[in-house]
């Protein structure tokens, strides 16, 4: 079932996010500096600001009161343009359940509900680049950043219609 977060989900999105970023992210084994931000940004109170703010939304997918997956959406965030819609700032879906569909079906209850124009971005070396090409979104350009004294490439993706 997919639906809006409540805050009685803080707590549960605060936990599938860590190991969800730990998976993707800490591909080499969990150095200092990724347990420091993973740890400090995905916590309980994060969640619950982010449902407090009028420019976020999230969505859930959930099975059995269990969280599987979630969508966030930053409302006020625009890459280069309006023209380029809101951004999904995370999908993400728990591991396990990854190859189910489930961020196919986040992703068209996010076009149903919020509209069919927005972007994201995500890491070069992310497998999910793969799964949204497959889906038809389009490479508009790249992204860098700097984490613990790292440059990271990202792509930048403008949806396209599911």
């Amino acid at each position: 079932m997919i639906r809006h977060a409540c805050k009685d989900d803080c707590l549960q999105l605060a936990a599938l996010s860590i190991k969800v970023w730990f998976d993707t992210y800490a591909v080499e084994g969990i150095k200092r500096e990724y347990a420091q931000y993973a740890l400090a940004t995905f916590t309980e109170s994060y969640f619950s600001s982010l449902l407090d703010s009028p420019d976020y939304n999230l969505l859930v997918v959930e099975k059995e009161k269990a969280l599987q997956g979630y969508a966030l959406l930053n409302m006020n965030s625009h890459y280069q343009s309006t023209n380029n819609g809101f951004e999904l700032e995370k999908l993400y879906i728990d591991t396990v359940f990854k190859g189910q569909g489930l961020g196919k079906q986040l992703l068209k209850a996010v076009e149903h509900e919020f509209g069919k124009a927005y972007w994201l971005y995500t890491w070069v070396e992310n497998e999910s680049n793969g799964f949204y090409l497959h889906l038809g979104f389009r490479k508009i350009g790249q992204l860098n950043f700097e984490f613990a004294g790292t440059q990271i490439e990202n792509n930048v993706y403008q949806s396209t219609p599911i």
